[in-house]
């Protein structure tokens, strides 16, 4: 591994802003070197480190690489500035506020030969890269679903977004990961019940490239909380916690049966069901570890690119205008007759 030492400026300090803050000063290899925020530091995450109030001066600072941690609106602006100025970037997710600016983005750092990443920062957690790894090895069989519910309480940091770009993008990304598959359509159906500008909660269904089916729940109107994957294959089910990081496998028992009227149905039978034992490390610091190798070119990429970022919010718009005309939607091209 490269021991460049990779000197990083942080640029927003609200609620996500302070545990980059945070976990930036506690990765090897990274220099956390100053933060940007003209709204100030809320929650004290600056420390003794140098605070201004631009982007411009962030970068008077001598920086290798940055993290956008602002507003979903301000994404682009933020991360055009460091593209500019030759500055790699780690963009929390969504990439940008639609789908114009991502590909906008996605020009300014390859054109540049820049490193940029989007903080989908479910990818990282320990029980959904136990699955993906688990997948590929084949222990689900053939995949015939992905659902996800990602549900609880309404934010108050959320101000610029609905619940589709916020939060939804998070079971996107992760869907046509774990699948390596993209979406090639989704059906959607949203609703506003909290008087906000942006839908507060969604349910939508997809389809893959490789003709898996998604189903997904998402809401800010829920008293609790919950963060669920579950994958169905021929060999059983996989229920992946993203809160707690636990990964459980319900087998598809096989039992021999005489009885030809139920032989004769291919259907499931209830087996073993196995809770792994997995090493817990904090998502946020593994995706940071992504970065910092990706910027110093260590080894094989394990960041969410730009492109990625792009696609995922394409299928977000897709979703949300799935919504308001009622119809399928292709995130690739039009509207997919009824």
């Amino acid at each position: 591994m490269s021991a460049r030492l990779v000197r990083t400026g942080l640029v927003g300090l609200g609620m996500m802003g302070r545990h980059h803050a945070r976990v930036l000063r506690s990765v090897d290899g990274v220099e956390l070197v100053g933060v940007a925020d003209s709204c100030g530091d809320p929650h004290g995450a600056a420390g003794g480190l140098p605070l201004v109030d631009s982007v411009e001066r962030l970068l008077r600072l001598g920086i290798d690489a940055a993290v956008v941690a602002v507003p979903t609106a301000w994404h682009e602006g933020v991360a055009m500035q460091l593209a500019e100025a030759g500055v790699h970037a780690l963009i929390e997710k969504p990439v940008a506020h639609d789908v114009a600016a991502a590909e906008r983005l996605v020009d300014a750092f390859e054109s540049r030969g820049l490193v940029g990443a989007v903080g989908h920062i479910e990818r990282y957690n320990p029980a959904l890269q136990s699955l993906r790894e688990r997948l590929e090895a084949g222990e689900a069989g053939d995949v015939h679903q992905i659902a996800t519910r990602r549900q609880g309480p309404f934010p108050s940091r959320i101000a610029d977004v609905g619940v589709v770009k916020d939060l939804a993008t998070h079971d996107i990304d992760l869907t046509a990961w774990l699948a390596r598959s993209p979406f090639r359509s989704v059906y959607g159906q949203a609703a506003h019940k909290s008087g906000r500008l942006h839908e507060d909660l969604v349910a939508f269904s997809g389809q893959l490239e490789d003709g898996t089916v998604t189903n997904h729940l998402v809401n800010w109107l829920s008293p609790f909380k919950e963060r669920l994957t579950i994958v169905t294959g021929s060999r059983g089910s996989f229920v992946a916690d993203t809160l707690t990081a636990d990964l459980t496998f319900y087998e598809n028992g096989t039992i021999d049966t005489s009885w030809d009227a139920v032989s004769a149905f291919r259907g499931v039978a209830e087996g073993s069901m196995t809770r792994f034992a997995l090493t817990k490390r904090e998502p946020l610091v593994v995706e940071h570890e992504a970065f910092r190798d990706a910027v110093r070119g260590d080894g094989p990429s394990r960041i969410v690119t730009l492109s990625e970022g792009l696609a995922t919010l394409r299928v977000a718009e897709a979703t949300i205008r799935s919504a308001s005309t009622g119809q399928p939607v292709d995130p690739r091209a039009s509207l997919i007759s009824a």
